[in-house]
């Protein structure tokens, strides 16, 4: 059956179709002269035909689309489906689509998705992945981008973008400070950073942007601030998936002197240690107490419940919108930021370090 057309509401209804256009388009009885009569006919057509106005063609005469992108960087983690679940609730709730992207864990296949997000009729984009910032093929497409004055917001550091901040730099030295309280004086650390990055280099990175600068150094001060040494041996670097985190707490935990306590750069990866864990037949916490990040809903449901951290990133979606959005009304107005505290919660995975 043919889709109906805006000249089939015209004709049904006994109008012109620059009429059944003024209703469509909310000029009637405002800019537009039409009776209430006149505009509930053609409405009550429009329902009878299930009629539904083309969104492009209505994006090229507004000149707006009603849609945001967000690139998060891997989509595998729950983490950054917090962070899209808080987008995509404020955008609905202020007349806005999602269209979502992820940058996967390759720079150049972020590049890539920047490039082709940054060609689409959208209204704004929120960028959340790092690795769309690493190349200078990505860094000349943001440039083209903000000359020309398109909405762009970050999630992270930003010298220039409107930006929402949140990292783990605080919460990272307070679970350290918790897990020497607990008289833990081995503990490791699962630094997740992506294999891609070994070549990048991270020297000229916000801390809270290289993959957990903002967790691996708070973790180094905290252990030098209680005398004691930092152990190349007890920090080991992996991808992103649960095997991997599998994987790096074997290792640790295979050493003649393993560790007492990990700090695994997120639930993701802990999730993995803490099978680990049990397939060495340690007990988390008697004698293994691990710390993860990012509170993923999963992380309350493991036994034993997960002490973690959380950066609330259903909020930090929603403020990012908040700033797109006003950047979008007001393109003259300054450079905006929003910090954001991450919270560290003790939960059942910690506890004294076993003598």
């Amino acid at each position: 059956m043919k889709r109906p057309t805006q000249t089939d509401v015209a004709r049904l209804a006994g109008f012109s179709t620059a009429t059944v256009s003024y209703v469509l388009n909310g000029l009637a009885n405002d800019r537009v002269p039409i009776s209430e009569e006149t505009r509930k006919r053609v409405l009550a057509v429009i329902e009878e035909l299930g009629y539904e106005p083309d969104a492009r063609a209505q994006a090229l005469r507004s000149g707006h689309t009603k849609t945001i992108g967000l690139i998060i960087p891997d989509i595998r983690n729950p983490h950054f489906w917090q962070t899209a679940d808080g987008v995509e609730q404020e955008l609905r709730a202020s007349g806005y689509h999602l269209l979502l992207s992820s940058a996967d864990i390759s720079p150049e296949y972020g590049e890539d998705i920047f490039k082709e997000l940054s060609r689409r009729r959208i209204d704004g984009l929120i960028l959340m992945s790092t690795f769309i910032f690493q190349s200078e093929g990505a860094q000349k497409t943001l440039t083209q981008l903000l000359k020309r004055r398109f909405p762009i917001a970050r999630i992270g550091e930003h010298p220039t973008i409107d930006c929402v901040v949140s990292n783990y730099q605080a919460a990272t030295r307070e679970a350290t400070a918790y897990l020497l309280s607990l008289q833990h004086r081995r503990i490791g650390l699962i630094y997740g950073v992506r294999p891609s990055w070994d070549s990048l280099g991270t020297a000229d990175l916000p801390v809270d942007s290289a993959g957990g600068l903002d967790r691996l150094l708070p973790y180094q001060d905290c252990l030098r601030a209680a005398g004691l040494p930092v152990d190349p041996a007890l920090i080991i670097t992996c991808g992103t998936a649960i095997e991997d985190g599998y994987q790096a707490a074997l290792q640790l935990l295979k050493l003649p002197a393993r560790p007492t306590a990990l700090l695994v750069i997120n639930d993701l990866l802990t999730i993995g240690a803490l099978r680990a864990a049990s397939d060495l037949g340690l007990r988390v916490p008697a004698d293994l107490s691990l710390v993860g990040y990012d509170d993923i809903p999963l992380a309350s449901y493991l036994t034993p419940r997960l002490t973690t951290s959380s950066k609330d990133m259903v909020r930090v979606g929603r403020e990012v919108v908040k700033l797109l959005l006003a950047r979008i009304q007001d393109p003259e107005r300054p450079q905006q930021r929003i910090d954001v505290k991450a919270q560290f919660i003790i939960r059942e995975s910690t506890g004294p370090a076993p003598f």
